[in-house]
């Protein structure tokens, strides 16, 4: 009998329900499991009591400090997160959310692109290898 592996836990910080519930169903239907955090308070208590594979964060969340505070005090609490964060952005243009992605070295994911480039973003986070079923396609 083959051991299952272990489904990838990812936490998803986002505020909006309509995008939370994409976020959700997109990550049960690759093999994830996804836990909802609505603002950093609960994400840091989450992620101190539990361990993550990685992280969506919406930069837009009405409910966060800026990235350049979000990102060091999640790392801090898990440091292997540390390259695990994929943000979700609406169209970057401002230059403090850009210097922010640049400084951290974070993927992001525009928000209109969710759907179509959220999994091949997150198999390259967390180094997902192709099951025989992907390889066959």
């Amino acid at each position: 009998m083959d051991a299952q592996p272990q489904p990838r836990k990812i936490l998803i910080i986002e505020d909006e329900p309509a995008i939370r519930n994409v976020l959700f169903v997109l990550l049960a239907g690759g093999g994830c499991e996804g836990h909802v955090a609505y603002d950093i308070r609960q994400a840091l208590g989450m992620i101190r009591n539990d361990s993550f594979d990685a992280v969506l964060l919406d930069l837009r969340s009405t409910n966060l400090p800026p990235a350049d505070e979000i990102i060091p005090a999640i790392t801090k609490v898990r440091p292997s997160l540390l390259g695990r964060v994929l943000v979700i952005t609406g169209e970057v243009t401002d230059p403090e959310t850009l210097a922010t992605l640049e400084r951290y070295t974070l993927p992001h994911v525009p928000r209109n692109k969710i759907v179509s480039d959220l999994w091949n973003s997150l198999r390259t986070l967390l180094a997902f290898t192709p099951s025989r079923a992907d390889s066959a396609s």
